[in-house]
């Protein structure tokens, strides 16, 4: 009994810390946009370290399971991509124009998404309240990104921050959602590492385009090098093993509660150092993004 009460309280403590690890990505995003630091740059510095720290752990399995990953060699790219490429760099982007509180509000619809892309891609069934759920969550992101003003709707005249933070929401939906389509026999860190190594090679020629043609280069400082040590510590690694160490402990359904901290994490985040402010649109597409949430779990009697 005691070890099960110090199991649940070792738990709580580790998903909490990766939930604010990944809360304090949306930060340390906004503070890269607010030095000019280039998004594709540090993405592809972020996952190449990223790489290199997980290979003594994973190099064994890769080899031993070569044929399993060129099985699924073309879906793996894809998840490569929507994950480790486009979401990641678009997310950064988003962060550069957009507010903290937007970009967390928006993504934490993603849950919801994810089951709109298995309906779409036939990976689950679903039901009444799931739809109703996918529904509610889309205004939600409507109310969201056109700051309750229906003329921008109308005009299409959305910020060019809030689309790319809708477009990483999708990328990172259809990543979930394709991660549920098979069982790929290989372990969670392995399948991470193969993931990010196929996005990195995806990732070098949009960075190259950045670099060679768009001009964006990084400037070596105090500034990046903890922004960069941030990324790829905290949020890129060390969370990933807490939250694997806690689903282990307590397991996948409980845990997945710890992930709706992450809006309200990072939301506080941005308000004590960024000074945001919570707007009235917000409050009503949050309200909506929960109303989703809560029917989309909702079981059918």
């Amino acid at each position: 009994m005691v070890q099960k009460k110090n199991n649940i309280i070792f738990a709580t403590i580790l998903l909490f810390l990766a939930a604010l690890f990944w809360s304090g990505n949306f930060i340390v995003g906004k503070i890269a946009g607010i030095n000019e630091i280039p998004p594709i740059s540090l993405n592809i510095l972020r996952w190449s370290l990223a790489f290199i720290i997980l290979l003594p752990f994973t190099y064994k399995e890769m080899i031993q399971k070569k044929n399993i990953i060129l099985k699924n060699i073309y879906l793996l790219c894809f998840l490569g991509i929507t994950a480790v490429s486009i979401f990641n760099s678009a997310l950064f982007y988003s962060l550069k124009t957009t507010q903290v509180i937007t970009g967390v509000l928006m993504i934490s619809t993603v849950p919801v998404m994810i089951i709109f892309f298995c309906i779409l891609f036939k990976i689950e069934k679903t039901n009444f309240f799931q739809i109703m759920g996918v529904i509610c969550s889309l205004v939600g992101v409507i109310f969201i990104i056109s700051k309750a003003n229906f003329d921008v709707l109308k005009n299409l005249d959305f910020e060019t921050g809030d689309l790319f933070a809708l477009f990483a929401m999708i990328s990172w939906s259809v990543y979930s959602a394709l991660l549920k389509k098979k069982n790929y026999e290989i372990s969670q860190i392995t399948l991470l590492q193969v993931v990010i190594g196929l996005g990195v090679i995806f990732l070098i020629p949009m960075y190259l385009i950045d670099y060679l043609y768009l001009g964006n280069r990084i400037i070596i400082n105090t500034n990046f090098i903890l922004v960069l040590l941030y990324v790829v510590l905290l949020p890129g690694i060390i969370s990933f093993f807490f939250w694997i160490k806690g689903v282990a402990l307590i397991g996948a359904n409980r845990a997945g509660i710890y992930l709706h901290l992450m809006p309200i994490l990072a939301a506080i985040l941005a308000m004590i150092i960024f000074n945001e402010k919570l707007m009235v649109y917000h409050y009503i597409g949050g309200i909506f993004i929960v109303s989703g949430i809560i029917l989309s779990n909702k079981k059918p009697a």
